[in-house]
């Protein structure tokens, strides 16, 4: 796979149980491109490690005042000079396209299962830590992926050096083959500290990360009621932390790079003083001593891969355990589409509550209990949040259909809906029957003000349609925005439609006609609307009244205001003792009021 490839066709299965075994995965499916990186690396590492020779060849040659042998040297110099340039030229290539092709492929991982869970994703895992891992934690799992073919390449030419200078030399062989070990096994002691460290640094980042999002995403709350500076401070409070964690674990690989230093130079120091006497002794040639000084001077290249590959994974490790564990996350109910890809049309009905919705009529639904009704809406929509058994359609288990096919058949909105950044045609480009236009869909969510509002706040854009929509359209309140994503659910003209709250941030008035406009372009089709409004549910064909998790009643909604307290409680919003006291009064009033909305409406 090569960058210009990206993105994958389909970048496989991973294996999620843990995250060295994750990384483990990752690196068996890039395994032609961990090859090529090794075999440029081992290249570059050998025509590097073959310098010291081609120096003490030279040098002996002078020494024996011989022609012939110095232009051997050259010719050496010459050849492992190329071969280090080439090689480190094309082991660069390929090592950054592992990083890159490795972060694209856990990218499109967590895309992919992101789509798959829905609304579910942010339930289990916070926003925050979503962002953190696919951005952050993404860089840092390609970084060991790309290192670990580098640090093999230099293992393998320090274990050939050292094998080299024990046939070459073999005194001073020795006291290399047994001190570059030492070397590189002296830090593994100050790992697991430093892993901590990186541990905690991490975790820190993520909790400021998730503080952030959710001061940006509630910013214009915060202002309402004067509470700025308190999440100011507390996100002040938390960037310092993560920046005392950041210098305590800088502090522990400074150490660990130290030691790197310190070390083989002692080792040099060692190799010099002993090579040195037994020169002065005849033991050895100058250019002997020459070759064996430069290949330890030399080797402390590919033994800095040592700690490089340490650093990356300490970084790696608790990147890829979360990254992991975002993977392993699975729908409650899921048997991954064992029916075929049709899309079902008749009643939608929940076996848990009793919820009936017939085919082509627009059904309310009263819940008392808010969160119960947002958790049936996204039962309704195939995105149950428990095991249980399957919403129907046309009596097919929602669960049993391919989730793109699901999906289509059968809309969710959210009561709190996002509108992504761009233009308001971007907004509205969505998959569609065809039979709905956006001017309909616009006209039936009473969106006028709201293409008024963006012309004038965009520049050069005449046309509604051209206008920018700022970042999750913070930039209109909250019932242009509840309005623009009304809009975008009808375009897609589903085979059921499920709104969860969608008037409750507009006023009485505007609300009577959308009502009005979403009974008229949703004619026969399959509607569920959640509310509690009378308006909404003055319009609706049949009304269903949910209470402890159980459908209990079913019929219009002036007949169930009178007939049915407990719907009358939850519609009017009247206490026990109010009831008691007024009688049959409230039901008068809330019906005479809403005659009168309508009328100017």
């Amino acid at each position: 796979m090569q960058i210009q490839d990206l993105p994958y066709p389909d970048p496989g299965v991973p294996d999620a149980r843990s995250g060295p075994r994750f990384l483990w995965w990752l690196f068996r499916n890039q395994l032609g491109g961990q090859l090529k990186s090794l075999a440029w690396g081992l290249l570059h590492f050998a025509s590097v490690a073959a310098l010291p020779f081609c120096v003490g060849v030279a040098v002996q040659a002078v020494v024996d005042r011989s022609g012939t042998g110095l232009a051997l040297a050259g010719g050496l110099l010459a050849l492992a000079c190329v071969g280090n340039a080439v090689g480190d030229t094309f082991l660069h290539r390929t090592a950054i396209t592992n990083w890159i092709t490795a972060a694209a492929r856990v990218q499109q991982l967590l895309a992919r299962r992101a789509a798959h869970l829905g609304s579910a994703l942010t339930r289990r895992v916070a926003a925050g830590e979503v962002v953190a891992v696919s951005t952050g934690d993404v860089e840092k799992i390609g970084w060991f992926v790309e290192a670990l073919s580098r640090f093999t390449a230099a293992l393998v030419t320090i274990v050939l050096v050292c094998a080299g200078l024990l046939v070459y030399q073999p005194a001073l062989g020795v006291v290399v083959a047994v001190g570059l070990p030492a070397l590189a096994l002296a830090v593994l002691p100050l790992l697991p500290r430093a892993t901590r460290r990186a541990d905690t640094q991490r975790e820190k980042a993520g909790r400021a990360t998730e503080l952030a999002s959710d001061t940006v995403a509630g910013l214009r709350v915060l202002r309402g009621i004067g509470g700025e500076e308190l999440f100011l401070d507390r996100y002040r409070s938390a960037s310092q932390e993560v920046r005392h964690a950041a210098v305590r674990s800088a502090r522990m690989w400074a150490l660990i790079s130290a030691i790197q230093v310190l070390l083989p130079g002692l080792l040099l120091i060692a190799v010099v003083w002993y090579g040195v006497g037994m020169a002065r002794e005849g033991r050895i040639t100058v250019g002997e001593l020459v070759t064996v000084y430069s290949s330890v001077m030399v080797l402390t290249y590919p033994l800095r891969h040592f700690e490089e590959i340490a650093m990356a994974y300490s970084f790696s490790r608790p990147s890829a355990k979360r990254a992991a564990g975002v993977l392993s996350l699975q729908r409650p109910t899921d048997t991954a589409g064992s029916r075929a890809a049709d899309i079902p049309s008749g009643d939608l009905y929940d076996p848990r509550t009793g919820l009936l919705v017939p085919a082509g009529r627009l059904t309310a639904v009263v819940c008392g209990d808010p969160d119960a009704a947002g958790l049936l809406a996204e039962r309704l929509g195939g995105h149950p949040s428990q095991k249980g058994a399957s919403v129907l359609l046309g009596g097919v288990p929602l669960d049993e259909l391919p989730l793109d096919s699901a999906r289509t058949a059968v809309l969710v909105q959210d009561k709190d809906p996002v509108l992504l950044s761009g233009t308001l045609r971007d907004l509205l480009d969505v998959p569609a029957s065809g039979a709905v236009q956006p001017r309909e869909a616009l006209a039936a969510a009473q969106c006028d003000d709201v293409l008024a509002a963006l012309v004038q706040g965009s520049v050069d854009a005449a046309d509604p349609m051209d206008a920018r929509i700022t970042e999750r359209g913070r930039s209109l309140s909250g019932g242009q925005r509840q309005r623009l994503a009304l809009a975008r659910s009808l375009i897609t003209d589903p085979e059921a439609l499920v709104l969860d709250e969608p008037t409750s941030a507009v006023d009485s008035h505007t609300e009577a006609r959308i009502a009005q406009g979403v009974r008229t372009l949703r004619a026969g089709r399959t509607t569920v609307i959640f509310t509690s409004s009378p308006l909404l549910l003055d319009r609706a064909d049949r009304v269903v009244f949910l209470h402890d998790g159980e459908a209990v009643a079913v019929g219009a909604h002036r007949e169930l205001v009178h007939t049915e307290p407990r719907y009358r409680a939850v519609v009017t919003r009247e206490t026990d003792d109010e009831a008691a006291l007024n009688g049959s009064v409230t039901v008068n009033d809330v019906l005479q009021e809403l005659e009168e909305i309508e009328e100017k409406a």
